[in-house]
């Protein structure tokens, strides 16, 4: 005899396998685990990234979008690249809207120390 539910007035109580009732608790608990929260992936660019390189990570972060992350791409700036800031938000920018299709800006290119960034969600 199981308890169903003890809060109920009168208690509900079944008669079943004790075995059976476990393996579909054990069933239940697996397939919650199996859902996916998303996640938060970081991505680092370089000011000097060639064309190449930019498209392998336009794959990237399409794999990221399909798998439901959310993805922060940064471009880190060193020394007289500090003086390039447009250049950078402009390669997030011009990133973004070749990702319009399955991406949403979250928010415009931000600045954070030597970082410039821009958040992606999937659509």
């Amino acid at each position: 005899m199981i308890e169903i539910d003890p809060k109920a007035n009168p208690p509900v109580a079944r008669v079943m396998d004790f075995g059976q009732f476990r393996y579909e608790q054990k069933k239940k608990e697996s397939k919650q685990k199996k859902k996916k929260e998303p996640e938060l992936k970081t991505l680092r660019l370089s000011l000097k990234i060639s064309q190449h390189d930019l498209e392998y990570k336009k794959e990237q972060i399409e794999k990221f979008l399909t798998e439901k992350d959310k993805v922060k791409v940064e471009i880190m700036l060193r020394g007289r690249e500090m003086t390039l800031e447009d250049q950078a938000k402009k390669i997030l920018e011009n990133l973004a809207q070749d990702l319009s299709e399955k991406a949403l800006k979250a928010e415009l290119p931000q600045k954070s120390g030597k970082k410039i960034f821009i958040l992606l969600e999937p659509k």
